[in-house]
């Protein structure tokens, strides 16, 4: 435990300025999205409209990230990391405030989708700004703690959504006090501009220099880079069809089937965030062991059993259990896979490398969301769910065994 320690305050210290800015700064974004997201769908419920229209905010959202996450991600090369994410943080803490207040379901509709378009901007370039600010053996360790610290900062928005919630209900309606939490979600969420306007570029190439490569030679350059990007991008495909037929129904989930409190759901939730938190820390020690691929599969494939306990419990317990164990394995080896893709790719293509990983885990959801709604309307409560879940776990064996098959020769970060 001590050599625990010792090496995570070791790496803590390597780390410059704009690593722990950025940090800052998506813990700022996660505890407002937190704080957001665990109430938003039930906000839906209480304006007394469907699941259906949940689905339709969920995949309307999803692809919009889906369709701007490649152009975010080369204007992110080209522009800069730096004025890419401000861009993005302004405008989605904007649109999120809007949110919180419009009740109509075109606009509920419009805005979700525009959600989707301006919080891929600082998605796509967190990762490559911490890369392209790292040295490569330092980031297994830093993708980890990065990811980690954005888990634990969601876990407190989320406790605070729930809680925050169910006082303000105490002195006014259940709708007005859910907007009142969905309001002070969206300002923590602006809260991530002031860390991101100290951060300082260093800019390896201006735009005008990258323009006049033609694209046949920046292709030619980067051709196993390119490779590299479509073979994770497969992967991510696969998870994320089976991410998204569950994971954005979650609270609906706990809502539905055991008439859990907003605190009760919040807590839950929170919970499964701090577990991949302590996992996440797991993850270097596991890769050290194994090799990063391995890490990844083994991590993901342990997941499996305890995400059909939730599909077939009818027990809070073990379904709150089966919930943070899944949450915990599958998205511990997240950081990991970041890791090595970034360590195989120009820093000239990372940010259109991580957008398309993302684009198409996106699309996932995008497509998936309004397939799960459909089949919870259809078969209820309980066969509703379990359906999902079942589809989910064959989805992310399908993914895991892919991963291992097709990158199992591929060298490690520090190789």
């Amino acid at each position: 435990m001590t050599l625990f320690f010792q090496e995570w305050s070791t790496q803590l210290r390597t780390y410059n300025q704009n690593i722990k800015l950025a940090i800052w700064a998506n813990i700022a974004s996660q505890i407002g999205m937190g704080m957001f997201m665990v109430m938003y769908n039930i906000y839906i419920q209480e304006l007394g409209l469907s699941h259906e229209v949940n689905g339709q905010v969920i995949a309307l959202t999803a692809l919009a990230t889906a369709i701007i996450l490649v152009p975010a991600g080369i204007m992110s090369d080209k522009l800069g990391r730096k004025r890419v994410m401000a861009f993005g943080v302004v405008f989605s803490g904007i649109i999120l405030l809007l949110r919180s207040i419009v009740e109509m379901q075109t606009l509920l509709l419009i805005t979700g989708f525009s959600t989707g378009i301006f919080t891929a901007f600082l998605q796509v370039s967190s990762i490559p700004w911490l890369a392209e600010n790292s040295k490569p053996k330092q980031r297994v360790h830093l993708f980890s703690l990065h990811s980690a610290i954005m888990t634990a900062a969601n876990v407190i928005g989320s406790l605070l959504g729930g809680t925050l919630t169910d006082f303000f209900s105490l002195f006014t309606t259940d709708i007005i006090s859910i907007r009142i939490t969905l309001i002070i979600g969206s300002v923590f969420y602006l809260a991530a501009f002031f860390p991101i306007m100290k951060m300082v570029e260093k800019r390896k190439q201006t735009p005008k220099q990258k323009e006049r490569i033609p694209f046949r030679e920046f292709y030619q350059a980067n051709k196993s880079g390119f490779k590299i990007i479509g073979l994770f991008a497969v992967a991510q495909l696969l998870i994320g069809f089976g991410s998204g037929l569950v994971i954005p129904y979650l609270n609906l989930y706990f809502a539905d089937r055991f008439a859990a409190s907003n605190s009760v759901i919040g807590l839950i939730i929170s919970l499964g965030q701090a577990a991949t938190a302590v996992a996440m820390f797991i993850g270097p020690f596991v890769v050290k062991k194994v090799g990063e691929v391995r890490a990844v599969v083994y991590l993901q494939l342990a997941s499996l059993p305890f995400l059909l306990l939730t599909a077939y419990t009818e027990n809070l317990l073990l379904a709150s259990l089966g919930f943070l164990f899944r949450q915990a394995l599958m998205n511990a080896g997240n950081p990991i896979q970041a890791s090595l893709m970034m360590s195989k790719v120009d820093d000239s293509v990372k940010g259109l490398a991580n957008s398309i990983n993302q684009m198409v885990f996106q699309l996932g959801w995008a497509f998936m969301g309004p397939v799960s709604t459909s089949i919870v309307m259809m078969y209820g409560a309980y066969w509703g769910y379990a359906h999902v879940f079942t589809i989910t776990a064959g989805l992310y064996l399908v993914g895991s065994l892919y991963f291992f098959f097709v990158f199992r020769k591929l060298k490690s970060t520090e190789e």
